[in-house]
């Protein structure tokens, strides 16, 4: 302890640098990080480890902030602690390719470890950082040996308190007792419609002691320094569970309008700029203003961090001389790599063999590929046995004293947690050492659609194994049968959507989504058997679409996804019976085929025939790929998958009939294929 005007004057930096980039972008939100700035300084100061100069260090502390909007806290101290972030870049906050972005993004601003600003998803966010280090902690630390042994702080909000996602998040940290998470809760009492009095009057820290966390409450955060260095203390030295300090602050301290909701979501007026600055003792006619001794401060404890790191490099090759295999593979994941020949492993299906369900295939991939991709931690929100996550020998990641797995389990128990469970896998991935798979029903992805948006645009390599993907579900009907799901994921930018036919598609699925090391893959798998497809294989598949049954007289091209491919082929007789011949293609992953060439693209949907899409989805988009679209434009039914398909007409009779339609009215035409356009979109 034993704090000095040094250290306010670092803090009164921080403040002003937020006062003056957001007055210069006249956008942004100072309040949070005038606020926050006191436990900033001494989290980032007296306790985290970590190394400017190499903002990926493994064993570096991990920040989060939660309450993204505050965003111009983080910038202020990546600066002052000698990251690549100069003033000239503080000073293009909020503006066009600046790497100073309105929130943190991960891969815009190197040392920020997530991307956050949707409240609540940095907190589970934080949770993934948390788990990721105790699991693979668990894996290659040896006695002599603590490589991994970082913690993973948070800022949270009242915002993010309200969250569910949060909540979630939240909930599993206690349950799985990670003492290497400590949040700090910014009581400030603010959100955007003022006081939270209007909404939100419970007792936080109760519900986080009812969780199972570690609780405490700093009464004085504006001033009390050393309360609040005790306090992340106190929260260091319990182990066996997650802690939370409520910081009680004010949102825009020193403020004309502090603790105020004026100061939450607007730059401060000049006058009041001016007086904030006169008042922590800085020139009120001057901008972007650090004194060397803060810079002085700062890069000392940088120092500090960069010869923590030397020594940990030091420790690192000593580890790799005595434990060869361990040292080799933790090399390996460090750079994202997969192990040399892994694709071997995957399973490939001959026609021959028995029809299934592309859940069982994916759990077949996943029991045939796990001990050669030992990062691969699969998991399921409380659907284990629907979704076929679990291979046979998994062992549970789960705290060793409650008898029912181990730090080093790689199957994770997320719960009826959806949106909690994508989030904590953005997390994990972002850790670096491993990769995240985790299943839920495809029509429940819709809960976790924020975090699946974050995970695409955060380019994290998480994989959803989203299983009973359509009306072939069932009895549990309309509320569980996806019909816009598909739509609505395949619209994400950097994000692969799978909807594989049979075996060989869903080993493909897993190729491509293992080995993209910056795309996350949702895998949409069947309940109800597919029959293995004559000239389906990996190769044609990752490709994204491909000609299944080629016929160069024919008069139509029917393309089609998961389990109405096979439909497709069994309509190729009555098709023929009623003098039309077809061509089938098999499009897997639209997103794979639009990056393949144009001319590739034309062979598989070439000018001069109609194209039929059939799909029992929603038709929208299909519009890119076919003249016609036969899918579900309504919500389903329930009552048995056959029964439902024919309700439908998503039969071999009902394809049949539009594909004649579509036959008899395009006759005389010679018509462009949809994918020859005039320019390619921006991607």
């Amino acid at each position: 302890m034993g704090y000095t005007d040094a250290d306010w004057k670092a803090i009164n930096t921080i403040r002003i640098l937020a006062v003056d980039a957001t007055s210069k972008a006249n956008s942004g939100h100072p309040g949070a990080p005038m606020g926050l700035a006191p436990a900033a300084h001494v989290l980032f100061n007296k306790f985290m480890t970590f190394n400017p100069q190499n903002p990926n260090w493994v064993n570096r502390d991990r920040f989060v902030l939660s309450n993204g909007h505050g965003c111009m806290l983080q910038y202020a101290l990546l600066h002052l602690f000698g990251y690549k972030l100069s003033l000239d870049d503080l000073k293009a906050f909020r503006q066009v390719d600046s790497i100073t972005p309105g929130h943190p993004e991960a891969h815009d601003t190197p040392g920020i470890e997530v991307t956050t600003g949707p409240l609540g998803q940095g907190f589970a966010n934080a949770v993934g950082l948390a788990i990721a280090q105790a699991h693979t902690g668990a894996v290659f630390n040896k006695s002599g040996y603590d490589l991994l042994s970082n913690h993973t702080y948070v800022f949270f909000g009242d915002g993010c308190a309200q969250e569910g996602v949060a909540c979630e998040a939240a909930s599993l940290a206690g349950h799985l007792q990670l003492g290497n998470l400590i949040a700090i809760y910014d009581d400030n009492h603010i959100s955007i419609d003022g006081d939270i009095k209007c909404s939100f009057t419970e007792d936080v820290l109760k519900r986080f002691e009812a969780y199972g966390w570690h609780t405490q409450h700093v009464t004085k955060g504006d001033d009390d320094l050393d309360a609040i260095e005790a306090a992340i203390a106190k929260a260091k030295s319990v182990t066996d569970k997650p802690s939370v300090i409520k910081l009680t602050t004010t949102i825009g301290f020193g403020s004309k309008l502090q603790g105020t909701g004026g100061v939450h979501g607007n730059a401060l007026k000049a006058d009041d700029a001016k007086h904030v600055k006169q008042k922590f003792g800085f020139n009120p006619e001057e901008s972007f203003v650090v004194p060397q001794e803060v810079y002085d401060m700062y890069h000392k404890h940088a120092s500090e961090g960069a010869a923590a790191e030397q020594a940990w490099n030091d420790l690192f090759k000593k580890y790799q001389s005595e434990y060869k295999d361990e040292g080799a593979q933790l090399a390996r994941r460090l750079t994202g790599k997969l192990a040399e020949g892994w694709e071997k492993s995957l399973p490939v299906w001959k026609p021959t063999d028995a029809a299934e369900a592309t859940r069982k295939t994916s759990e077949k991939v996943l029991e045939a590929i796990h001990k050669v991709v030992p990062e691969l931690l699969s998991g399921s929100a409380d659907l284990t046995g629907s979704n076929n996550t679990r291979w046979k020998d998994a062992v549970d990641f789960q705290p060793p004293n409650t008898g029912i797995g181990e730090w080093t389990g790689r199957y994770l128990r997320y719960g009826v947690r959806e949106h909690g469970m994508t989030a904590i896998m953005n997390g994990l991935s972002a850790y670096g050492t491993v990769i995240p798979a985790g299943g839920t029903f495809l029509n429940f992805v819709s809960y976790a659609a924020g975090a699946v948006r974050l995970s695409s645009l955060s380019h994290q390599r998480v994989i959803l194994v989203a299983t009973h993907d359509s009306i072939g579900l069932g009895e549990d009907g309309p509320t569980h049968q996806p019909i816009e799901t598909l739509v609505h994921f395949r619209a994400l930018p950097n994000m692969m959507v799978w909807r594989p036919a049979d075996g060989n598609e869903t080993s493909a699925a897993y190729y491509m989504a293992l080995t993209s090391q910056e795309t996350p893959s949702i895998l949409a798998l069947t309940r109800q058997n597919l029959p293995q497809l004559e000239n389906s294989t990996i190769e044609n598949a990752i490709k994204g679409g491909y000609v299944l049954i080629e016929d160069s007289s024919a008069d139509i091209t029917l393309v089609s996804t998961g389990s109405e491919v096979g439909i497709c082929v069994e309509a190729l007789k009555q098709l023929s019976d009623a003098g039309i011949k077809a061509r089938i293609v098999s499009m897997p992953c639209v997103e794979l085929f639009d990056a393949q060439p144009k001319e590739y693209q034309l062979k598989v949907l070439p000018d001069g025939k109609p194209i039929l899409s059939v799909e029992v989805m929603s038709t929208l988009g299909w519009e890119k790929y076919s003249h016609e679209q036969f899918g579900l434009n309504r919500f389903g039914a329930s009552g048995p998958y056959k029964d439902v398909y024919k309700k439908f007409e998503f039969t071999p009779e009902g394809i049949t009939k539009r594909a004649k339609q579509t036959v008899d009215f395009y006759k005389g035409v010679n018509p462009r294929s949809p994918v020859n356009r005039a320019f390619q979109q921006i991607l």
